[in-house]
């Protein structure tokens, strides 16, 4: 607990908590961040799922790099909003449940990204097993959940 409280009176915590124009940038950009992560992730997704037949599935894999880009913008703006209350999120039940959604979502990712990676390398057509269905339809309710509860740790 020393760390949090730490944490919570350094510089970084300070301006988001008590300054005029803190808390909003970052929740700003946390929205920002969370917007290409999810918007990413749900494009992707609903193409694997046959939707957007038109696009190739092997051109999906760039998509994973403005992904990556959301993620940091997310990570370092989630990382400044903490800080600002680290001693109560931490014993947050729905700030927690929505850290451990945010790890498996991210993990679901990297294995469609491995799954891009790989049909591209050997060329496959524009089929997708039935498995990669099911972690598709599981990435969407993965990360509904990750913004579920991120709206949640606001109130619990």
């Amino acid at each position: 607990m020393i760390f949090f409280e730490w944490l919570e009176s350094s510089f970084l915590a300070v301006w988001v908590g008590e300054s005029l124009w803190g808390y909003p940038i970052m929740l700003s950009a946390h929205a920002v961040g969370l917007s290409i992560v999810v918007g990413m992730a749900v494009v992707v997704d609903l193409r694997l799922l046959n939707a957007f037949s038109a696009i190739r599935i092997d051109s999906l894999g760039g998509l994973f790099k403005l992904g990556g880009l959301g993620f940091v913008i997310n990570a370092c703006s989630g990382f400044a909003l903490f800080s600002s209350q680290a001693t109560e999120f931490i014993e947050s039940t729905a700030f927690l449940l929505k850290i451990s959604i945010i790890i498996v979502a991210v993990f679901i990712s990297a294995l469609l990204y491995a799954h891009l990676e790989k049909s591209r390398l050997h060329g496959e057509d524009n089929t997708v097993p039935s498995r990669t269905k099911i972690l598709a339809w599981t990435s969407i309710t993965v990360w509904a959940g990750a913004v579920i509860t991120g709206r949640l740790v606001a109130y619990f």
